[in-house]
């Protein structure tokens, strides 16, 4: 009986709530609490050992951009890029575009995590129905995270950072935020990054004039651009079409009848062409190189720059134009040169005086040679370089325009002291006692040597490189004559010393440089150098006035306009030169061979160089407004006898050989009472209102 009883009280505890003491309930905290610093240790190692890039960059996303370049009239001329992107914002991005790349690459993006798994179970089904991949499961947030911060390697280590990085990016950006940057960033073939960059690719277009056909098979690219190309598999691209379609029907994007009707749209596949003037490929690669120096190449390529250059379009196209009929002419004439054709080349550049701004430049031909002529290259101005000899002369007060000089041979000591140096002018000839005026008329080498000796080899130097000649100069006698090489660019910087009154300007390609939010970098003034006096350039400006009205340089009076030039022709007639301005425009011209050898016989500056500067000037002219040369305060204009250099004193309206020139009105000659000297602060009167 006591052993029945005692079983059960056994029993009854065994089944009794049990009663823990403090020690295991201590063990089991313990446990739990280091099982879940475990855990979470393990969770926080795993995402370290990830090595999850930030995702901070996307919340100011500025992809590479191309950069613009635009000629004087805002049309592009070129663009320079790593990525060939135009990034937009989403106001500007149609909807049925943006419609067609969700149908075809993530329809339930609005409403996924930067996850999908049902679309993940969906393009299985839909890939074993069609027996090959046709859809794929990465939503477009995932391509966002695969395209700006992850590698393209293929592991599962890869697949789960963009899995994590989704989920992120979709809870730190709006969907709106991310459709925009992966329209903008996805790469969409042949160079194309973003549907701007896709639209102007394939068909010529703005994103914002694309079809409702053309955005749905801009849409089927993201999958294989380059197997999807429609410029290269076309058939391919139209199957791709019709399936972004038919999605755009399944999601409600589109109707059937408007499928239908895009799918019966006919697609022309035009890829975007730059309308770049002939020629001015010289002028670009120059652009690019003097910016690269101040910017830096990376900046050019990535920045999305805005630079707008001087170039005038109709400008270049006459100087193509120009040197096309000019070089023509030239083979005409020397039809039994049969190596002429394939060896003569022409350099031309062309600027505004008042601001250095270039208009046109022609450097040679680009598609056989990128040594730019008009730039880099370097030839024996000959004549050309004569201005400046007078300029010095006449700055120094050696000569006056009216100075008498002795034309006649002329022996000087050489580099052989046994074969002295014997200039000799063009035509063998010379004229005895003539004044400066004619002299620079008729281009006698002779008194420019003896010009030369007068001032001084070092002064004219020093007068080159005031007026903007920078390349080594030989510093003899010879000079006088255009015997050190030129760029003909210096050599129209110099001439400019003469319609400026005496301030050179420095060449200028840029006129403003702007970043991708339009905010200007740069505005570009002119700038100057003052090279001569006033009065001095102007006394020039009436001389070389006189080349152009009588001289070697008659050809340009074509042109009816005040105009100032000199010829120049090397030995041999291997260079031809025109340098000439009116008083908007400095331009100069040279035509010869990459071998060096003759352009022909008799064939000068003034046949070869001077009908193409003619006929290239007439469009500067097309908007300017016919006037004179301004003429300088402190200037007085003498009647002149042109053959004896004696002022006029009687009625110079009946002297056929009277010229007006220019004095300083401060440093006149003795004259005898009634001499016709006028002092004229800025205005030549006419020669009739001088005399009544």
């Amino acid at each position: 009986m006591a052993r029945t009883i005692s079983s059960k009280r056994k029993s009854a505890k065994r089944t009794g709530p049990r009663v823990w003491g403090a020690g295991p309930l201590l063990f089991m905290v313990w446990s739990s609490g280091l099982l879940l610093t475990l855990l979470v240790g393990a969770l926080v190692g795993g995402y370290m050992m990830l090595g999850l890039p930030e995702i901070s960059s996307l919340r100011s996303y500025r992809p590479d951009m191309v950069t613009e370049v635009l000629d004087s009239g805002y049309h592009p001329i070129a663009y320079w890029y790593r990525e060939k992107r135009w990034p937009l914002p989403m106001s500007q991005i149609p909807e049925q575009v943006a419609n067609a790349f969700l149908a075809a690459e993530d329809a339930r993006f609005y409403h996924h995590g930067g996850i999908d798994f049902m679309g993940v179970v969906r393009a299985v089904i839909k890939n074993v129905e069609a027996g090959g991949i046709v859809q794929g499961a990465s939503t477009i947030t995932q391509q966002v995270t695969r395209s700006l911060l992850l590698t393209r390697e293929r592991s599962w280590i890869r697949k789960l950072k963009e899995a994590v990085l989704a989920w992120q990016i979709d809870a730190a950006l709006s969907k709106d935020e991310i459709l925009c940057i992966y329209l903008n960033q996805i790469y969409l073939g042949q160079g194309a990054y973003g549907v701007e960059a896709a639209a102007r690719t394939y068909f010529a277009k703005h994103v914002y004039e694309l079809t409702l056909a053309e955005a749905a098979m801009l849409a089927g690219l993201p999958q294989a651009p380059s197997r999807y190309n429609p410029a290269r598999h076309f058939d391919r691209a139209r199957k791709r079409q019709k399936y972004v379609l038919r999605r755009m029907v399944e999601e409600g994007f589109v109707t059937p009848a408007q499928a239908e009707a895009a799918l019966a749209q006919q697609i022309v596949i035009k890829s975007e062409k730059l309308d770049i003037p002939p020629g001015s490929e010289y002028f670009i690669a120059h652009v690019r190189k003097e910016l690269k120096a101040r910017y830096g190449e990376e900046r050019l390529l990535t920045d999305g720059l805005t630079i707008v250059t001087t170039l005038d379009r109709a400008w270049q196209e006459k100087a193509a134009e120009s040197i096309r009929e000019g070089i023509g002419r030239l083979v005409s004439r020397e039809k039994k040169d049969a190596e002429l054709p394939e060896n003569v080349q022409s350099a031309l550049v062309s600027m505004e005086a008042a601001t250095g701004a270039v208009r046109a430049l022609w450097g040679g031909n680009f598609t056989k040679s990128q040594f730019d002529l008009a730039i880099q290259g370097r030839m024996q101005p000959g004549s050309c370089f004569k201005p400046i000899v007078y300029s010095t002369a006449l700055k120094e007060h050696v000569v006056a325009p009216n100075s008498i000089i002795v034309d006649e041979p002329l022996s000087l000591a050489g580099s052989d002291p046994e074969k002295p140096w014997q200039p000799e002018n063009f035509d063998k000839k010379y004229m005895g006692p003539i004044t400066i005026r004619t002299a620079l008329t008729y281009s006698r080498n002779v008194i420019s040597v003896k010009l030369a000796k007068l001032v001084g080899v070092r002064a004219i130097v020093e007068q080159a490189r005031r007026m903007g000649i920078t390349v080594p100069i030989s510093e003899d006698l010879s000079i006088a004559l255009g015997s050190s090489a030129v760029p003909p660019i210096q050599l129209v910087q110099a001439y400019s010393t003469f319609p400026n009154l005496g301030r050179s300007v420095r060449p200028q390609f840029v006129d403003a440089v702007l970043d991708r939010d339009d905010r200007v970098l740069e505005e570009f003034e002119p700038e100057f150098n003052d090279a001569l006096d006033p009065v001095t350039a102007f006394q020039m400006v009436l001389l070389l006035q006189g080349v152009v009205q009588d001289g070697t340089g008659r050809y340009a009076r074509k042109l009816k306009w005040p105009a100032g030039g000199k010829t120049g022709t090397t030995d041999n007639y291997r260079d031809a030169w025109f340098m000439g301005f009116t008083p908007e425009v400095v331009t100069g011209v040279w035509v010869g061979r990459k071998d060096r050898k003759s352009l022909g016989r008799l064939e000068t500056g003034g046949k070869v160089a001077c009908p193409i500067w003619t006929s290239f000037m007439k469009v500067t002219l097309e908007h300017a407004v016919k006037k004179d040369f301004p003429v300088p305060d402190g200037v007085a204009l003498v009647p002149v006898d042109r053959r004896t250099g004696e002022i006029v004193t009687a009625d110079p309206s009946r002297n056929k050989n009277v010229v007006w020139e220019a004095f300083p009105a401060d440093e006149l000659p003795a004259l005898e009472p009634g001499a016709g000297i006028f002092n004229v602060p800025g205005i030549i009167q006419k020669i009739g209102d001088l005399f009544r």
